[in-house]
């Protein structure tokens, strides 16, 4: 297998995992507490824009690559992060909640066909795509999508009170890409300390922004 047939593999599974875990969300709990200020439709809304802007970066091209791979794309997007940045990404979430609409599953399920049609359209070709991190090779970007797909289908599990395992090989990538993101952004060592139960992680520290 090619680096964009695995990294779509392991992106399918999680899509896979994240519609079944969402489709054991009742529509009477999406008012509730979800992640934040977030509620549980904005916390599912936002977790399905991994499968938006697929389906939206994969219709462009970039001229150059700028993110060399997964772990670099959030180290980019961490630097770029500030106040009024924070303030999009919850917006964006609370606005992609709303656009789920009175059926959430149907137009998750309708994001997740537009996002297979547009991988379809690469026909193998892992070209270098726009995204919010630059230009990045797709077999580099789908994993910071199964990334978030695995990330926050533990948080509306935790919301929710719903058991939820993630498919082992989006897991793995997961914690490999936290791991790789970790020490790009300077939190390395506090990683491994943590890890083997030496110390907490320092307060507010995170791989993504």
């Amino acid at each position: 297998m090619t680096a964009l047939d695995t990294a779509r593999a392991t992106y399918a599974e999680a899509t896979a995992a994240f519609l079944d875990l969402a489709a054991r969300v009742p529509l009477a709990r999406y008012a509730g507490p979800g992640l934040g200020n977030w509620d549980l439709r904005s916390l599912i809304g936002h977790t399905g824009r991994s499968l938006v802007t697929v389906a939206s970066y994969l219709s462009t091209r970039a001229e150059r690559v700028d993110a060399e791979d997964a772990a670099d794309y959030f180290a980019v997007v961490s630097r770029l992060a500030h106040g009024t940045t924070r303030d999009a990404i919850h917006r964006r979430g609370v606005e992609a909640g709303v656009l789920l609409g009175d059926d959430p599953m149907a137009a998750l399920h309708t994001s997740r066909d537009d996002a297979e049609l547009a991988l379809d359209l690469l026909e193998g070709e892992d070209v270098v795509v726009e995204t919010a991190g630059g230009g990045m090779r797709v077999s580099d970007y789908l994993p910071t999508r199964t990334f978030e797909l695995t990330v926050h289908c533990l948080d509306i599990a935790r919301a929710t009170d719903l058991g939820f395992t993630p498919p082992t090989e989006a897991l793995a990538d997961t914690l490999a890409l936290a791991s790789a993101s970790a020490l790009r952004q300077g939190y390395g060592v506090d990683v491994v300390l943590a890890l083997t139960g030496r110390q907490q992680l320092p307060e507010g520290a995170s791989v993504v922004p």
